[in-house]
């Protein structure tokens, strides 16, 4: 085993939501893909996690976490917490693929990776920062996706 393998935390992919039907076990070997590519760019963070909880949820739900520690009403699409949460509106990934022309499975691997980049330190609050992080996270959806 490498020096990064053994680095990297243990991620797990957990659907909390009934609405939507999901290949929970394809997004989650499709994690185990993604976070060693996330840990090669340039940042921090992902190697200080023991581990990383990917979180599928409703609607309902990311709209309580949007509001409880953001103060702003109504869902959004991934809400990342730095102690290794990641949090996704299983709703909202399906009308942004239905709005995008995507498939949920693409958007819900964009929204994984952007939770991971965010744990590596990326920051999409201004407009640089937005670029970059949009650029690798469609490399590292692209180049993880190849091994489903």
């Amino acid at each position: 085993m490498n020096k990064e393998s053994t680095a990297l935390p243990e991620i797990s992919v957990r659907n909390r939501q009934r609405k939507i039907a999901l290949d929970q076990a394809a997004l989650e070997r499709f994690a185990r893909r993604a976070l060693p590519l996330c840990a090669r760019e340039r940042g921090h963070g992902l190697s200080s996690l023991e581990e990383i909880a990917v979180l599928l949820i409703s609607d309902r739900k990311i709209s309580a976490l949007h509001h409880r520690f953001m103060q702003v009403e109504g869902p959004t699409d991934v809400i990342t917490f730095q102690h290794g949460e990641i949090f996704i509106s299983v709703e909202t990934a399906q009308r942004q693929a239905d709005a995008h022309h995507t498939s949920l499975d693409h958007e819900l691997r964009l929204y994984l990776v952007h939770g991971l980049l965010h744990l590596h330190g990326f920051d999409d609050c201004v407009p640089a920062g937005r670029r970059r992080m949009q650029a690798v996270q469609e490399k590292i959806v692209l180049t993880a996706g190849r091994g489903v």
